[in-house]
């Protein structure tokens, strides 16, 4: 008899509580083959569209659940934890010992460190950067800091995901990453906190992010796709017709067991 196997495409971000989670399900479910795949969530859901296999699919986004898979393959997604967005550093990164929530934007642009982001066409990391730059031009009210934070970050320094930010900051290859927290988190990173009404954490300023946005590459060629500011949340869905492994892992990541790891990897379980 073929084993079972339990198909789980994800964002990179989700990487460390996922293998945990999958950990748990294995300890009433040992038989059963895990396969994980993993990369930036507006990725994944195209490899999806393209046929990629999947039983569960856990993003960094709802809103790609609704723009590129309901009701064609996913029919049901739940948002699981909330985030925000960090300038992660560390212990060798220049100006580490007096960069803060103040200063942070003047240590990016003196020309003298450098700073990394995901791709905001693969990754919604990279696109809540953007937002978050836009924020803080208003926030700040410095004109013309998004286009100089943005002229500032070189194609060398965008990666596929946000996990691939993290592991350049770690070999060196930048000084600065921006990074959900729960990530630097994992990763032991430290980290500048920037404030609510720019790190994208804080439902009661919804309207607030709103006010910016950014365009990414839409579900078909040539139709971008307007991404407006909003509060950071990560869901799961699952492949419609999905196995009974399937349902049990995410009734195992959404409830009590599963929000318990969420909260120890640094997210915010909803």
């Amino acid at each position: 008899m073929s084993q079972e196997i339990l198909r789980i495409v994800h964002a990179g971000a989700l990487r460390q509580p996922l293998a945990r989670c999958v950990e748990a399900f294995w300890e009433t479910r040992p038989g059963v083959k895990v396969e994980m795949f993993a990369a930036g969530s507006r990725e994944c859901a195209r490899r999806v569209m393209e046929g990629l296999p999947f039983d569960v699919l856990a993003l960094a986004d709802p809103a790609i659940f609704a723009e590129f898979l309901v009701p064609d393959l996913v029919n049901d997604y739940f948002v699981l934890a909330t985030d925000q967005i960090v300038l992660a550093y560390e212990r060798l990164s220049r100006y580490r010992e007096t960069i803060n929530t103040q200063n942070w934007v003047d240590i990016l642009l003196s020309g003298e460190v450098t700073y990394a982001r995901s791709d905001h066409n693969l990754d919604p990391c990279g696109y809540r950067t953007l937002l978050v730059w836009k924020l803080a031009e208003i926030y700040y009210q410095r004109r013309g800091l998004f286009e100089r934070l943005s002229t500032g970050c070189g194609p060398e320094h965008i990666y596929p995901k946000s996990i691939d930010a993290a592991v350049g900051l770690l070999e060196g290859r930048a000084d600065y990453a921006f990074l959900y927290s729960s990530v630097a988190r994992q990763l032991g990173l430290r980290y500048v906190s920037l404030p609510a009404r720019i790190n994208l954490s804080n439902p009661s300023y919804a309207q607030y992010y709103s006010a910016v946005y950014v365009a990414v590459e839409g579900k078909f060629p040539h139709s971008p796709t307007i991404i407006k500011g909003a509060p950071i949340e990560f869901a799961v869905g699952l492949a419609k017709g999905a196995s009974v492994y399937a349902r049990e892992f995410v009734e195992l990541l959404t409830g009590r067991r599963g929000q318990e790891i969420l909260e120890s990897c640094g997210l915010i379980p909803c």
